[in-house]
């Protein structure tokens, strides 16, 4: 069923964490698609008990849900969705704003370095995976450059979700070129020292992903 297989060297449990994980984001299980503990057991030779702590990390990240003891991918709904990115609006935009008055020169470049990243990675045509990591490096580094624990756990939390609806965010035509041209307006005001605008700015691309995403799963609907 899928092309990762289970090594010996880390916690079984783990490797099955990473591995349905990744299956779901690639599309291999397709979201309100049952999964078969039992046979994921056999397949790979192993009791239940790993697989069942898998799916329970999953679970809490929101990634699975376990209905009558049968466990199921999450499938998003639009309510889902602008709940979602209500709150990355509400914490990334003061994220940005933190940001843009104390990160130092070097954090500076190294956000602009990402963006230069990249550039050279749509550029050359790279998978949608490499993009993916790159634009959520952006946000990860503009949290990171916050020094706030407390602010960054409030999105660590909701990281699963966050990189799933990334994902879905994704398709369309030019979705690469439009993100990054976001990203670039975000930085243009943090390099300016510019707060107000640079949260204003990071709301307006949480608003239009939350746009795209909703005519993404409408359009799915319609299949």
């Amino acid at each position: 069923m899928s092309d990762l297989s289970i090594e010996k060297q880390a916690p079984y449990y783990i490797q099955f964490y990473h591995m349905i994980r990744q299956m779901i984001f690639d599309g291999k299980y397709q979201p309100g698609e049952r999964i078969n503990e039992t046979q994921l057991a056999k397949e790979h030779n192993v009791s239940k008990s790993p697989i069942r702590e898998a799916v329970r990390i999953l679970e809490k990240e929101g990634l699975l849900v376990v209905e009558n003891s049968k466990v199921f991918v999450y499938e998003p709904t639009l309510k889902d969705v602008k709940d979602i990115y209500y709150c990355r609006m509400a914490l990334e935009s003061f994220a940005v704003r933190l940001t843009t008055k104390i990160a130092s020169d070097q954090e500076l470049a190294e956000l602009e370095q990402v963006l230069a990243d990249t550039e050279a990675a749509i550029q050359a045509k790279q998978d949608d995976n490499s993009i993916i990591t790159l634009n959520e490096k952006f946000h990860q580094l503009i949290l990171t450059f916050t020094n706030n624990a407390h602010l960054q756990k409030q999105v660590y939390d909701l990281k699963g979700l966050i990189h799933y609806f990334r994902v879905l965010n994704f398709k369309g035509n030019h979705r690469a070129e439009d993100i990054l041209q976001q990203h670039q307006l975000i930085f243009s005001f943090i390099k300016q020292r510019d707060e107000d605008q640079a949260a204003q700015e990071m709301i307006n691309h949480l608003e239009l992903d939350t746009e795209h995403l909703v005519e993404v799963l409408a359009t799915d609907d319609e299949k």
